[in-house]
């Protein structure tokens, strides 16, 4: 697989700055639209594209296994938005949660001795990345809600979208739309996880510096926040959910414990803020 990737990656270019894989090599005057979009930006050196060969360049990817059911991954040197993604070990079949916008050999034989990957599911399109090469990789589909559908700057087959409130996996496993930051925002939900249950939120439910508390976003870089009716959606949408932890995108967001009374305290803080 790694050999026809390198091969045909020249006809793929990469936005440098938030990571999105485009079908066809772009020219200058090519912009990303997902960086021209107010919750992303376009860089200090306007749009930028980059190659595979170029990412590849003594990169590679950092696994970390948090418990024998959960890994994280890391692109090392960190690129693009720098978000990390998480592998969910299980029996019945791994599932990677969000992406990231690499990938290499070493990788694919290690995920693949852990049993290969089942599907893949993303919280929200600036982690769309390189969603189709992972799952041609991994010959596995990526679940996106469809109110996301415009985001997709690379279509395949192995998209599924889907729609409603909840779609759900295996394991107990579901896959939760909150909306929010973007209309098809999702977190996964693994009432199983350590036997107290966990949310795995990226963007959408954000673990806050103080890891006690969560906040919410409409942009996150050009701090625009949410309006009252989307973090009341929110609440009613994790409302059902037990768990105890969360695990956001990026290094140090994990609330290990009480991770339901904290997103309990963060809204009412946050709609004593905006209004209730």
């Amino acid at each position: 697989m790694m050999k026809n990737f390198l091969e045909n990656s020249a006809q793929h270019d990469i936005c440098a700055t938030c990571g999105t894989r485009y079908p066809g090599a772009r020219t200058a005057t090519d912009s990303c639209p997902i960086c021209l979009d107010e919750r992303q930006y376009v860089g200090d050196n306007g749009q930028v594209w980059t190659s595979y060969q170029a990412l590849a360049k003594g990169r590679s990817i950092r696994f970390e296994e948090l418990t024998p059911m959960l890994f994280v991954l890391q692109p090392v040197p960190s690129l693009a938005i720098g978000q990390r993604a998480h592998l969910i070990h299980s029996e019945a079949g791994n599932i990677l949660w969000d992406c990231i916008p690499f990938l290499d050999e070493p990788a694919v034989a290690y995920i693949r001795s852990l049993g290969g990957l089942k599907a893949i599911a993303i919280s929200h399109p600036h982690y769309y990345s390189m969603m189709v090469d992972w799952a041609t990789a991994f010959d596995c589909p990526v679940y996106l809600h469809e109110a996301d559908r415009e985001w997709v700057m690379h279509p395949s087959d192995r998209i599924q979208f889907w729609r409603g409130d909840r779609k759900p996996l295996w394991d107990d496993m579901a896959l939760v739309h909150v909306g929010g930051h973007f209309a098809g925002g999702t977190i996964l939900y693994h009432p199983q996880f350590q036997n107290k249950g966990a949310l795995f939120t990226g963007d959408c439910i954000f673990v806050a510096r103080d890891r006690k508390s969560v906040s919410f976003m409409y942009s996150y870089p050009n701090m625009i926040p949410l309006g009252q009716q989307a973090i009341r959606f929110i609440e009613a949408q994790v409302a059902p959910l037990q768990y105890d932890a969360i695990y956001g995108a990026f290094e140090g967001q994990i609330i290990p414990a009480d991770a339901q009374a904290a997103v309990r305290r963060s809204i009412d803080r946050y709609l004593s803020i905006v209004g209730t």
